[in-house]
Order: structure tokens, then C-alpha cells, then sequence
């Protein structure tokens, strides 16, 4: 009984110094919320919070902030992500719907996220390792000139051009195409060498340096890391919570700045079900220690291919803000099955 009362007094301090950015004095508890007990009780219960180290006095005769343990104790005692409502939902649904392309997707996502949360928001594109090759096609582009276009199950499309050693005969070249497809179809990147490794000995002699430049085409493409892009959005939302950085706002956004460190943020995200969420000096990124940071994995066909979400201060509306990114998650992660 004892814990719950004081939980609910961290929760109410919580809730308040999120929508007030003020420290909480125990005279605004007893105010603000109906927690049952005298202001004595309240202010005991302050004291042993603070012993405990889930919130703290900015300054002397000032109320309390929560500190990142409080947050953390805060976020782990939520009963669950909250459901958004019917109206948000259909703009979601409808907002996201309305994309033509995977880029459109990406793009309105990362709009969306930020509208929705107010915060800096992160969308990692589909990571060519986590998919499977839907197609592959060759198209001439003079006679020694053909491009390879090869296209994965979550809608991306990696694309080189290839430089034959001589002239391609378009038969050979339609004959290499139907053989690639019927090799690569429905495998993944990692399957790629074994697929294509006899695929020059279906082929005569004269054409054999052509179809290997091609082929060493595909495998480069296999082999390269395709992961390292993310689209960033919102970043001007920092600017309204200026006074929470201890020193400036700078470093927070020079380490956003960094693909390296935005794919490491996101590439922490474990939990397909629902959100991940790491709180202050939980981040192990230089420059991030005053910031939250909250993702969730997208999917297709319940296999995840990549993350996003946002990053903030702390004292932000921590149930409203996962119920918004798990959401989003899930409707790209619809939207990917439907292609």
C-alpha cells in the first residue's frame, strides 16, 4: 500500500512537471490531484522519493523534478501503451494511405511522427539484409551499357549501372535476365552468392566476360551495406524545449546530425510487440544524455525490417508519445504488407 501511494505521487509529480515544465511543490499535489492523504503524508512521501533518487530540488525552496530514475520507474509502471483515438487513428490511416511510393511512405511517416509527437522524429528506410529480392531486371542502355535494378519485398530499389567489356547481344542479355529473376526471386541478400555461382556455364564462351560483369554486378550489390539511411524530421520542436538542456541545445543537435549515431538509436530497438524506450544518461550516445529516446520496429509479414521513432527531453508526455509511435509503426508496417 505504502508503494502504491508513493507511485501515485511520483506519477502525479510527473504528470505535472511534464505539463508545467515547473518544479512540484507538495501544496500543487494536494491542488492538482485527489490522492487521499494529508499534505503531511504527501510531503513524507516526497522525502523518501527523493531519498530514493526518483526525483529531486533543482534549487533550494523549490519544489521537485523527477530524475531519470523516476522516469524510468514512471515508464515501467505504465499499465500499457494507450490506445489513440478514432479520430487520430483515421488520420493516420488516411494520411499514410494516400503514399505512392516508398519514398512518399518514408517521407509522410517522418512528417506524420513529428506532427503527431511535437518531438524530433526518426524513420530508418527497410533494410536490404532483413528482405527478399520480389525482382530483377536488366535494361540496355547502349550497347555496352546496362543498368541492373533490383527491387525487395518491402518496395526499395537499389540500381547500377554496369560497363561491359564489349558489346551485349540482346538475346544473351534477355536470356540472363530470365535467369536471374528465376535464381533470385523470394531469396534474401545473403543467399545471393550460392544462387548466381554456376549462372556464367548456362552461357557460350564468346559471352561468358559479359554475363561475369554482371553477375559481379549483382554480388557487389548483395554485399554492400544498404541500412545506413534515415530520414529525420521536426528537429525545429527542440527549439521549444530550450531550457531543458543543462548547458545548450548544440550538442543535442550535432549528434543528430550523424547517420551513424541515428542508425545506432534505432538499431538498439528490440521489441517488435511494442516500443523501446531509453531515458537520459540510458543513451549511450555522446551529447544525447538529457534527451528520451523511443522506438518501435516496423514490419512485414510480422518479420522486422527496420525502426523509427523520436527523440526529446525527457520530461516529455511519455504515455501519449509511445502510444503514437507504436501506432505509426503498425500502420507502415500494414501498409508494407498491402504492397
Amino acid at each position: 500500500m505504502l508503494e502504491e501511494r508513493r507511485l501515485a505521487v511520483l506519477r502525479a509529480i510527473v504528470e505535472d512537471y511534464v505539463a508545467t515544465h515547473e518544479p512540484v511543490g507538495s501544496k500543487a499535489l494536494v491542488e492538482r490531484h485527489n490522492l487521499g492523504v494529508s499534505p503531511a503524508t504527501i510531503r513524507n512521501d516526497m522525502a523518501a522519493l527523493e531519498e530514493e533518487g526518483f526525483i529531486a530540488q533543482p534549487h533550494t525552496s523549490a519544489g521537485r523534478v523527477p530524475t531519470d530514475l523516476g522516469y524510468r520507474l514512471f515508464v515501467d509502471r505504465l499499465s500499457g501503451v494507450k490506445p489513440l483515438s478514432a479520430p487520430e487513428r483515421r488520420a493516420i490511416h488516411q494520411f499514410l494511405d494516400d503514399a505512392v511510393d516508398l519514398d512518399d511512405v518514408m517521407s509522410r511517416t517522418v512528417r506524420l511522427l513529428a506532427q503527431i509527437t511535437r518531438q524530433v522524429a526518426l524513420v530508418q528506410y527497410p533494410s536490404f539484409t532483413r528482405s527478399t529480392i520480389r525482382h530483377v531486371e536488366l535494361v540496355s542502355l547502349s550497347a555496352t551499357r546496362v543498368i541492373l535494378v533490383v527491387i525487395v519485398d518491402t518496395g526499395r530499389v537499389e540500381q547500377r549501372i554496369i560497363d561491359c567489356p564489349a558489346a551485349l547481344p540482346e538475346a544473351t542479355l534477355a536470356d540472363l535476365r530470365s535467369r536471374l529473376i528465376v535464381a533470385l526471386a523470394g531469396k534474401g541478400f545473403a543467399d545471393v552468392p550460392d544462387a548466381v555461382e554456376d549462372l556464367e556455364e548456362a552461357f557460350a564462351a564468346d559471352d561468358r566476360p559479359l554475363v561475369r560483369a554482371i553477375v559481379s554486378a549483382v554480388l557487389e550489390t548483395a554485399r554492400e551495406r544498404h541500412d545506413e539511411r534515415v530520414v529525420l524530421g521536426g528537429t525545429a520542436h527542440l527549439a521549444r524545449y530550450g531550457e531543458a538542456f543543462p548547458i545548450s541545445i548544440q550538442p543535442v543537435l550535432e549528434a543528430l546530425e550523424e547517420q551513424v549515431v541515428l542508425l545506432r538509436l534505432l538499431g538498439e530497438t528490440t521489441n517488435l510487440q511494442g516500443v523501446t524506450v531509453r531515458i537520459g544518461h540510458e543513451n549511450p550516445v555522446e551529447g544525447l544524455e538529457s534527451t528520451s529516446v523511443i522506438t518501435a520496429q516496423y514490419a512485414r509479414s510480422d518479420h522486422p525490417v527496420a525502426s523509427l521513432g523520436i527523440v526529446g527531453p525527457t520530461h516529455m508526455d511519455y504515455p501519449g508519445t509511445m502510444s503514437a509511435v507504436h501506432a505509426v509503426a503498425r500502420y507502415v508496417s500494414r501498409i508494407l504488407d498491402e504492397q
